[in-house]
This record gives C-alpha cells, sequence and structure tokens, in this order.
C-alpha cells in the first residue's frame, strides 16, 4: 500500500465549552462553570490557546512542506473565544503553518453569544465563513432543544453576519419533539428567507449517551419525519440551493469545501481536546485522537504534546470502508481514481462489493465515478455497510 500523492489538508481546531450542554448532543462539549453569570469567565481562554499551540507545533514534521486549504473551528461554541482570543489563535496558526492565500476559514457561532464587536474581531482576524447553529426558529422547539438563544436573536445573528461575511452557513433540525410538518417548513421558509450561501439540515436523532437517549422526548413518527424530509428538501431546492451531501445545500459557488475535504477522504490535523486527525504519507494513513476532558488534554499538552491518547496506522482492510464510508455521502460521488490515489488500493479489491451494490440499484452504474444511485442516497447506511466486509 503506497500512495502516489498526497491529498489535501485542511486543519480542525475543536473548542470544548458551551454555555450549556444541550440534551440531544454527542459532541466532546463540556458546560462552563463560573459563579459570575459570564460565561467567558468560565475557563481559562490563555491557557487553552497555548496549548493549542503546541498540540499543533508538535504535529508540523507530519505535514512539513503542506500547504492548508481550509480552517475550521468547531465545538463546543467557538464564538465563546474573545475577540483578543481569536486574534491570537490565527496569528498562531499562521505562524506554524503554511495557509493558501485563499483559505476557506470557517468558525462555529451560536446565536446565544452574539456579539457585533465578536463578529467583527472574527472577520479582522481572518475568518472568512460563518456557521451559525440555529436549529429551529421556533421557540418552543428551541426551549425542548436546550438552546441558549430565541428566534429573534438567531434572526439577527444571521442578519449581522451577512453584513460581514459572504459566506454564511445556517445549521437547521428537523422532526423535532412535536414538530408538525407545518411547523417544520416554517423553519426552512424562514431560513431561506435569508438567502444565506449555505444550509445544513439535520434529522434529529437520539444519540447515545446523551440525556435524550437516557429520558426520550416524542418526536414524529418515521413516515411523518420522511415526509418532512421530502418536502423541505423540494423547497429547499426551489429556493435556488444544491443538494451536494446527504445534510448539506449550497447556493452556486458556496459548498462547504473543509466538509468536502473529509468527504473525498483529505487529510486534516486535528487539535484540541477531543479531536481527530487523519495524516497521509508516502507509505500509509495514521489517524489521531486527542484526550477529550479539556483539564486533561492541557494538562498532556502541558507535559508531552508529542503523545497522542491513540495513533494508528489504517492497514489495507479498513480503508476501503473508511473511503466509501466518507465518499458515498457527496451526491456526485468521487471521481473512480480517487480509490487508488488517497488508498493506495487497487479498485479491484472492492470489485465485489461494487457488484453487489450495482446489483441491488445502490450504486450509480457510470464506473468513472463512485457514486450512490437515488435510491442508495435513501439507503445510503445499507449501501455504505457493503463495504464494511
Amino acid at each position: 500500500m503506497k500512495l502516489s500523492s498526497l491529498p489535501p489538508l485542511s486543519l480542525y481546531i475543536h473548542f470544548p465549552w458551551c454555555i450549556k450542554k444541550c440534551p440531544y448532543c454527542d459532541f466532546n462539549s463540556h458546560q462552563v462553570k463560573n459563579t459570575s453569570g459570564d460565561p467567558s469567565t468560565g475557563f481559562d481562554e490563555t491557557r487553552y490557546l497555548h496549548c493549542l499551540r503546541e498540540d499543533l507545533s508538535a504535529q508540523l514534521a507530519s505535514v512539513w512542506g503542506r500547504r492548508v486549504h481550509s480552517v475550521f473551528i468547531g465545538g463546543g461554541t467557538p464564538s465563546l473565544i474573545s475577540p483578543t482570543g481569536i486574534a491570537q489563535l490565527m496569528s498562531d496558526i499562521r505562524a506554524l503553518l503554511p495557509i493558501n492565500a485563499d483559505a476557506e476559514i470557517t468558525l462555529e457561532a451560536n446565536p446565544g453569544t452574539f456579539e457585533q464587536e465578536k463578529f467583527q474581531a472574527f472577520k479582522d482576524a481572518g475568518v472568512n465563513r460563518l456557521s451559525i447553529g440555529v436549529q429551529s426558529f421556533n421557540d418552543t422547539h428551541l426551549q425542548s432543544l436546550g438552546r441558549v438563544h430565541n428566534s429573534e436573536m438567531a434572526q439577527a445573528a444571521i442578519q449581522y453576519a451577512q453584513s460581514l461575511f459572504d459566506e454564511v452557513n445556517i445549521d437547521l433540525m428537523y422532526a423535532l419533539p412535536q414538530q408538525s410538518l407545518a411547523m417544520a417548513k416554517r423553519d426552512i421558509e424562514t431560513a431561506i428567507s435569508f438567502q444565506t450561501s449555505h444550509l445544513s439540515l439535520y434529522h434529529l436523532t437520539l444519540e447515545p449517551n446523551t440525556y435524550f437517549a437516557k429520558y426520550p422526548p416524542v418526536l414524529p413518527e418515521d413516515d411523518l419525519a420522511h415526509i418532512m424530509q421530502e418536502e423541505l428538501m423540494a423547497t429547499i431546492a426551489a429556493a435556488g440551493y444544491e443538494r451536494y451531501e446527504v445534510s448539506a445545500y449550497a447556493k452556486k459557488g458556496s459548498r462547504c469545501q473543509h466538509n468536502m475535504n473529509y468527504w473525498q477522504f483529505g487529510d486534516y490535523l486535528g487539535i484540541g481536546a477531543g479531536a481527530h486527525g487523519k495524516i497521509s504519507s508516502a507509505f500509509g494513513i495514521r489517524r489521531t485522537t486527542r484526550e477529550k476532558h479539556p483539564e486533561s488534554y492541557m494538562q498532556q499538552m502541558e507535559k508531552n504534546p508529542q503523545v497522542f491518547i491513540e495513533e494508528r496506522e489504517l492497514d489495507r482492510h479498513d480503508l476501503p470502508f473508511e473511503f466509501m464510508l466518507n465518499s458515498l455521502r457527496l451526491v456526485e460521488g468521487v471521481p473512480t481514481e480517487y480509490f487508488k490515489e488517497r488508498t493506495g488500493l487497487e479498485i479491484s479489491v472492492i470489485q465485489r462489493e461494487i457488484q453487489e451494490a450495482l446489483r441491488k440499484n445502490l450504486l450509480d452504474e457510470d464506473p468513472r465515478y463512485l457514486k450512490a444511485s437515488p435510491l442508495g442516497m435513501q439507503y445510503l447506511n445499507e449501501l455504505q455497510m457493503l463495504f464494511l466486509k
């Protein structure tokens, strides 16, 4: 297994704190603990930013000479970072890594932490894409989801973000507790009214080890949820958005380049508590995972940033499934030659699985692409699982 060339490289930065842990969230996020009422006092920003720099410095040897095509600051709630802190973070990154002049730099923002001064500071620091976690414009649903903002705050945040950034994404969810079809449609129509460059639409699922998993809310029946999905997708398409991934819709030229790199099996450095990374070399592919708990992560970075909680080489048996798990999420799929370029394996190693997928009408027949058929997109889990063999 040998790679003939290296894929594009991205950088992911994880910020692990939130004002409040949402009951549906299974991400690595931790509620800030403070007594002042100001969430920014619930964590040591200076210390964490120092640890991020140490983390990145420790990984430079693995990507020496490679340029970064995109940066994504996610969480958690990265918009809790102070204006001074975000400027320091971006300065540190640029000092250590060569970043393309046209690189997409995304920051996730919570409307509950919306401040005009902060949004301006993000732009001044080099952020050029803002992803706003709205989830719903219905105040009752926002309360049931444990969100710290209301509809008015969400709309104000979107409007101000659009005055600063050309690229703005709105995250929405459907099949919410006690949600009707009419309510779901009002949410999507409100989102579309802003004409942001990108929309992400997710089905609420009850993930393990969450509050909702332990205390399940009453959700719409599966049939109703399916109808919601079909009608919302049609409404989004009619508004001029293209569905290019299972949950992602974009205006022309506004696809999320960072996520595209994930789905095309590109490389990414991951820094921060709980962050994951994938780095290719001429002789293989390595995955890394950081300590999840913020305090343990910072102690590790202060003691020995060269040590990862988990570091493993992917073997030839892992690669086909990992590649197809990502690439089949894209509506257009990926060029077939990407399989060999980015795994080092011949396409013949999955020929039996390809034939089975074609027989079930789950894979597109065009041999130039590895692409789900319309039926395959509808039953994506079944299609992906074929390649687990």
